[in-house]
């Protein structure tokens, strides 16, 4: 695939977090053990879920597919950021930002619909049980999962060509961690007004319409957890689903404050606070979020932890 290239530019360099110099180190150990903690939960439930026959259901395979997401999105984002942090050079090349660019809207995006798929499973599970293993069978769920991970597609590259196409020639320096678009408009000189309405649109399309699509599952599930006659199971039903609406707050509430505003008032700072909440912060919660208020996932990392001790000890 060729990028249109206007530009003089041949490389940008990432400033992250390099004018608090004193932090650097302290910054690099508390985010190496963020990324340590990320990918060790995420792939215990990746693992989990895979091998305990009590997990094979749609929930969890959507938890498994939402696992390996979260990997893949802080592949592209942290170890660069890791290395930035412990170096001078922080130079990226313009074919690794638009990569980095790329990568980001692509997992992003397929996040977006893969919360919806697993909103629209506990809709069936809990407001139409009796028919739940008929409609969310293993074609159904497999479809689910394509659509969500192929949807990031045309999404990133619309938006990575859009970007690149822009005219950068004169400042190189990119005041954020990673080659995110609010801080890459803000270098290119030409208009990007044009480009605003179009991310503004594909926000809408790509990230509040699946936001509405799960407030509605939710406005659904929560009428008919109110109308059960039994508090145990109005109690049962709603954990089964309060930590994926505790995963689409938090992933929904901090990344639409950037997207639906691509050159908003914030300070540079706080721009990177809020994306590190999304990029950094809550690929790590999730994994604790589904183990932690989850009886099952904790049951199963139990007997498949406990398994690999005894194997261990013959």
């Amino acid at each position: 695939m060729r990028i249109p290239n206007h530009t003089t530019v041949t490389e940008f360099i990432l400033v992250g977090f390099s004018n608090h110099p004193n932090l650097q180190v302290p910054l690099f150990l508390i985010f190496l053990g963020v990324y340590t903690i990320t990918l060790t939960g995420n792939m215990l439930i990746i693992l989990v879920t895979s091998v305990d026959p009590a997990l094979h259901s749609p929930m969890y395979f959507f938890l498994r597919n939402l696992a390996s997401l979260e990997i893949g999105f802080t592949l592209v984002i942290v170890p660069k950021m890791l290395v930035n942090l412990l170096v001078e050079n922080k130079i990226i090349s313009f074919a690794g930002c638009a990569s980095q660019l790329y990568f980001f809207f692509f997992f992003g995006t397929a996040e977006c619909c893969l919360l919806t798929a697993m909103a629209y499973d506990r809709y069936v599970a809990i407001c139409n049980p009796l028919r739940y293993p008929d409609i969310m069978n293993r074609r159904v769920c497999f479809q689910l999962a394509v659509v969500s991970w192929f949807s990031g597609f045309p999404v990133a590259t619309v938006q990575m060509m859009w970007i690149f196409s822009l005219p950068f020639c004169g400042p190189n320096q990119v005041n954020h961690f990673f080659c995110d678009a609010p801080p890459m408009l803000e270098l290119a000189c030409a208009d990007t007004s044009l480009f605003e309405i179009e991310a503004l649109t594909a926000t809408v399309l790509f990230v509040m319409f699946p936001f509405l699509l799960i407030l509605v599952s939710y406005m659904r599930i929560i009428t008919t957890i109110l109308r059960m006659p039994s508090e145990e199971g109005r109690r049962k039903a709603f954990s089964t689903c309060s930590s994926h609406l505790v995963v689409v707050t938090l992933f929904y509430g901090t990344a639409s404050s950037t997207y639906f505003r691509p050159k908003s008032s914030y300070s540079p700072d706080t721009k990177k606070l809020i994306s590190l909440s999304y990029t950094v912060i809550t690929p790590m919660l999730n994994p604790i979020i589904y183990s932690l208020r989850n009886k099952e996932v904790k049951g199963a990392l139990r007997r498949t932890l406990g398994r690999k001790l005894f194997l261990r000890k013959m």
